[in-house]
């Protein structure tokens, strides 16, 4: 039991740290470990690969996620910005490289090979343009000497023309939407969020019209018999073979079909093998994780940590909202994983930087608070320390 009495950097981080977060993201982990057990095997098995190939991979992931997750929150507000500018600029490099140089898998140049490993950059993109973008925005709002709403501006374009040039539409979407709820946030009149809504229709349409992968996902989610629909029929048999009880823990027949149950459709075959039941507890959580974040958002005087708060759980809820639709058919497929229980290294470690980030943000820090200034002949204005 850590005692308030004992100054240590762990303690200081024990008692300034909000564990509601961190307890949100545990149940996440686990429960990610116990789900993948049902939608691992089939598709290890299918590859040839041993059984539990993909579940003892996810174990594994998880020391260097819980590593990064505490390393990150013991960083302050300035060590922050350092490591995500630092984040931004190593991953949009990344990304050009493996636009040009990488594998291509699926149609699309993603990844960067590091020997045996396998990095895709545009994940490590997310959060590091979060805090950065937050930090343009909080920087124009409290100097008019610097022209932060203007970096955050050119911050978009240079970000997601890489990744539409890999392709990869779902990054790009998810960016640019976490990017406009940060523009409103730091105050953009409802003028300009409708003319960014406009913008950004107009921009899905450019799309459907010039690129050909895209066209095909939304034709095939709008008519069925226009191509091949077979990760989403399976993914509707799913849901009506689990019921609200579900078939019981590895009985599912539908991961035998879907070749990837292990991550983007892992919801899927949780909703069959553990019925809608567990599905909406996992909705709640991710709801509950989302709700904690912008309360604290809320609570904070600092622009630059609110709006770095609401960007990183909004980016984290986003991220779960469409993969949960995708395997509803409420939205075309996206290849977008669900946060810390869809299988995936590079989705974990850029989720863990990105909750590391969120967790150092809402720990309690002294503030300095100096007050009104006197006139001459009086005392000089004190400043207070104190907690928020």
């Amino acid at each position: 039991m850590m005692s308030r009495a004992e100054r240590t950097p762990l303690t200081d981080w024990w008692w300034t740290v909000d564990r509601g977060l961190l307890a949100g993201l545990g149940a996440l982990m686990v429960a990610g470990l116990v789900f993948l057990m049902g939608g691992g095997p089939p598709v290890a098995e299918k590859i040839g690969l041993p059984t539990f190939h993909f579940l003892n991979r996810q174990a594994l992931y998880l020391a260097p996620t819980l590593l990064i997750i505490v390393g990150v929150s013991f960083l302050s507000l300035r060590h922050i910005r350092r490591v995500a500018l630092a984040t931004w600029l190593m991953g949009v490099v990344l990304c050009v490289l493996a636009g040009k140089f990488g594998p291509e898998i699926k149609g699309a140049h993603r990844w960067i090979q590091f020997g045996p490993f396998g990095l895709q950059p545009s994940e490590f993109i997310k959060p590091a343009f979060v805090v950065v973008a937050a930090w343009a925005f909080s920087e124009g709002a409290q100097r008019r000497d610097m022209p932060g709403g203007l970096l955050a501006i050119l911050l978009l374009p240079i970000t997601i023309v890489p990744l539409v040039l890999q392709p990869d539409f779902g990054q790009t979407m998810l960016i640019t939407i976490v990017w406009c709820a940060l523009f409103f946030v730091a105050g953009l009149h409802w003028f300009w969020v409708a003319g960014l809504g406009i913008a950004g229709l107009l921009g899905v349409g450019v799309a459907y019209r010039f690129l050909y992968h895209v066209r095909e996902r939304i034709d095939r989610f709008m008519n069925t018999e226009s191509g091949d629909n077979f990760q989403g029929f399976w993914a509707h048999e799913s849901f009506n073979s689990g019921g609200w009880l579900g078939v019981g823990p590895g009985e599912g027949l539908a991961k035998r079909h879907l070749p990837d149950a292990h991550t983007d459709f892992l919801f899927s075959v949780i909703g069959e093998e553990f019925g809608v039941l567990v599905c909406l507890g996992l909705v709640s959580l991710f709801a509950y994780l989302v709700m904690r974040g912008l309360k604290l958002a809320r609570r904070t005087d600092d622009t630059f940590s609110r709006l770095a708060i609401t960007g990183l759980v909004t980016l984290f809820g986003l991220q779960a909202c469409i993969n949960m639709a995708v395997n509803v058919q409420l939205m075309p497929a996206k290849g977008m994983t669900l946060p810390f229980v869809s299988y995936g290294g590079s989705s974990m470690l850029s989720l863990a930087l990105g909750m590391g980030f969120l967790v150092a943000l809402t720990r309690k820090r002294p503030r300095t608070t100096t007050l009104s200034q006197k006139p001459p002949g009086t005392a000089p204005a004190t400043v207070a320390g104190v907690m928020r």
